[in-house]
């Protein structure tokens, strides 16, 4: 059975998802999660004129020709704190002490910061040492946003910045897209768990953490981390009493054709329809996407190289959609720094860092690579994409790298 292409895998892993429905949360439970509908500003920010310093509120044209030597004077009528309304109208000849933050009172234009002024001693007036301009030290009224106006898209995560900013606009409830829930089944009976002594033929079991902590990147809430042998009986019992439980069922090891790799014969026998068995791609060619039940299940290789590969390709598009996103990342042309064969028909996903080079494209710096290693993705900047048409690649030969910073995400239904 010829192996399917990376792109109709990707598209048929997505089709094997549908978004959740949005819910409205508390604005500290929405951090990470994905924003399900625009949102616009409630009210202006700042809401009302307001000092930018601690300072003197004055009229700007009674302080035109003010120095040091000769001071404007100015009677003070007021001080202003911030959360408190001005007392009084400012008039010709009067000032207000006021503070960063306080709302400008009537009359006022300008605000003098405090050390370029004094108070005399009994307190009733105030020198003023400087000219300011009209405006001067003042926010104003929607100086940063305006009633109504556009702030966030669908699709936007909820940073902190974005919290901070809700929290500013007085909302205590924003509706996002549910997290979905995971669990993660790791097979093999030459896993060992780790904190236990392992023989040299023995592996630990790296991949439940490794796959769940991927998950939690793509905003999953993973729910239990479960291991099981290489059984049908075992297997067919863990299958059975995890997917009830969660969104998405990640497995993985056992993906592939040896005698012990049962997972998607138990999965067939167990009713489920598979969407994606086996993609042309390397590592991470055995991957399998199906749904069982209500439950999507995805089926990584238990080479944690492959695995990485297989579940940034196919795992974490759909986990996205379920939080009602598509990801973009940036690309970037890049020379290879070193020739390299492959198998024609495959797409070749290598992890890479970029050497930057004056006046050219930067250089590609292939990391080692294997399924079965574990170290080559700790400081890489992307995947170098070596696609199926050709088999060989010299040094210098410009390949596109997808860049794992700085992704874009975009809701996946249109806009209400």
């Amino acid at each position: 059975m010829p192996l399917t292409s990376l792109s109709a895998a990707r598209q048929a892993a997505l089709d094997a998802i549908a978004p959740a429905a949005p819910e409205r949360v508390r604005l500290l439970d929405a951090q990470g999660r994905f924003l399900a509908t625009r949102v616009a500003a409630s009210r202006s920010l700042p809401g009302c004129d307001n000092s930018a310093m601690d300072g003197w509120a004055v009229r700007a044209e009674e302080t035109q020709g003010a120095h040091r030597d000769t001071p404007t004077r100015l009677r003070i009528i007021d001080t202003v704190f911030a959360g408190k309304l001005p007392a009084t109208r400012l008039h010709p000849g009067e000032a207000a002490r006021i503070f960063t933050g306080a709302p400008l009172p009537p009359g006022a234009d300008a605000v003098v910061r405090q050390e370029a002024a004094r108070a005399s001693e009994d307190g009733t007036c105030v020198d003023i040492f400087i000219s300011v301009p009209p405006g001067n030290d003042i926010r104003r009224t929607g100086e940063e946003v305006l009633t109504g106006a556009p702030l966030f898209d669908a699709g936007q995560r909820v940073s902190a910045a974005v919290l901070g900013v809700l929290a500013s606009l007085g909302a205590t409830e924003v509706p996002v897209r549910p997290a979905p829930r995971v669990a993660v089944l790791a097979t093999g009976d030459e896993l060992v768990p780790p904190g236990t002594p392992a023989l040299p033929h023995q592996v630990y079991e790296s991949n439940l953490v490794l796959v769940a902590a991927l998950a939690r990147e793509a905003g999953a809430d993973v729910r239990e981390l479960t291991r099981a042998p290489d059984d049908e009986h075992a297997l067919r019992e863990a299958l059975t009493r995890l997917a009830p439980r969660v969104d998405v069922l990640i497995t993985t090891g056992g993906a592939s054709v040896g005698d012990k790799d049962f997972v998607k014969r138990v999965l067939t026998t167990l009713g489920a329809r598979f969407f994606v068995d086996g993609v042309a791609l390397k590592p991470g060619k055995p991957v399998a996407v199906a749904r069982l039940g209500d439950t999507t299940v995805v089926v990584l290789p238990g080479n944690p190289g492959a695995a990485t590969v297989a579940f940034d390709q196919l795992a974490r598009p759909l986990l996205l959609k379920h939080q009602g996103v598509h990801e973009t990342r940036r690309r970037v042309r890049a020379h290879l720094s070193e020739p390299r064969h492959k198998q024609a028909g495959l797409t070749y996903l290598i992890t890479t860092t970029l050497e930057s080079r004056e006046g050219h494209a930067p250089r590609a710096l292939l990391r080692p690579q294997g399924a079965g290693q574990i170290l080559q993705n700790v400081h890489g900047e992307g995947w170098a994409i070596l696609p199926p048409g050709r088999a060989d690649f010299a040094a210098e030969d410009a390949v596109d790298v997808e860049l794992f910073d700085r992704p874009v995400y975009s809701p996946v239904e249109p806009l209400a």
